[in-house]
C-alpha cells in the first residue's frame, strides 16, 4: 500500500479528533461516520471539494470542542404531502404558486398593486 498524502492524512487526523470530541455527546459518533461514508467516494483528484469538506470539518471540530455544544443532529428535510404531489419548496417555505404573504415587488421589480386599487 502507498504512503497516504499529507491531504489524506489531515482528513483521517480530523476523523479521528471529530470522534474524540463527540464522545460522550448524543448522536455525534454517528453523525461523524456518516459525514465521512457520504464523501469517501470523492475522488482523490477532486481536491478543491476535499479542502471544502475539511475546513468544514474543521469549524465543526471547534463548535463540538466548545463547551455549548450538548449534541449533534442534522437538519433533515422531510417529504411531505405537498412534495409528493407537486413539489412544494422545503417544509415552513412558502412557494410562489401560495397565496402566502409575498414581497411589495413581483419578479419584474414592480410594485405590487393592492386589492383597493393603491
Amino acid at each position: 500500500m502507498s504512503r497516504h498524502s499529507r491531504l489524506q492524512r489531515q482528513v483521517l487526523s480530523l476523523f479521528r479528533e471529530l470522534l474524540r470530541a463527540g464522545r460522550g455527546k448524543p448522536g455525534a459518533e454517528a453523525r461523524v461516520r456518516a459525514e465521512f461514508r457520504k464523501h469517501a467516494c470523492l475522488p482523490r483528484s477532486d481536491v478543491l471539494r476535499i479542502e471544502y469538506l475539511y475546513r468544514r470539518g474543521q469549524r465543526q471540530l471547534q463548535l463540538l470542542r466548545s463547551g455549548h455544544a450538548k449534541a449533534m443532529g442534522a437538519f433533515v428535510r422531510l417529504r411531505g404531502p405537498a412534495e409528493d404531489v407537486g413539489g412544494a419548496g422545503a417544509p415552513g417555505i412558502l412557494s410562489d404558486s401560495s397565496h402566502g404573504p409575498r414581497s411589495p415587488h413581483d419578479r419584474t421589480g414592480a410594485a405590487e398593486t393592492r386589492p383597493d386599487g393603491r
